[in-house]
């Protein structure tokens, strides 16, 4: 028996079948890889809304752990955002230690200037990920 000169296996498959393989895994890559990217941007806005909620239920909680005046006087006293996350803080769980680090990407937080009557607090997405860029995310 002689074998074709133009005969090339690879550990036991041909050239054309491993060509096959690449061909059809590289047409799956490019038809799931769209899905995959507006996944993982679902899920960082879900994210940064989850933590909205709890920056909300951890207001919530400073008001009623301190009682309205004595929080309201703190918060007003902690004129940064710097003073009020460390009140904040230990209402919130696996806080980090800068409030910078608290949001996923480039989301933002604005809090409130007042906690006498008790709001959302203000979420913002980065340039271009809404579609209108009305970088305001209503939740």
């Amino acid at each position: 028996m002689s074998k074709s000169r133009f005969s090339f296996r690879l550990g036991g498959f041909s050239l054309v079948e491993v060509l096959t393989a690449v061909v059809l895994l590289g047409i799956l890559s490019f038809i799931a890889m769209p899905n995959i990217v507006r996944m993982k941007s679902d899920s960082e806005v879900n994210l940064a809304v989850a933590r909205a909620e709890a920056v909300n239920m951890a207001i919530a909680s400073l008001v009623q752990a301190q009682g309205r005046t004595a929080a309201v006087t703190a918060w007003t006293n902690a004129s940064n955002t710097t003073g009020r996350y460390a009140l904040l803080k230990p209402y919130l769980a696996f806080a980090p230690n800068a409030f910078d680090d608290y949001m996923p990407g480039s989301y933002a937080i604005v809090l409130p200037t007042s906690i006498a009557n008790l709001a959302k607090v203000d979420l913002y997405s980065p340039p271009g990920v809404t579609a209108d860029n009305a970088n305001r995310i209503v939740y």
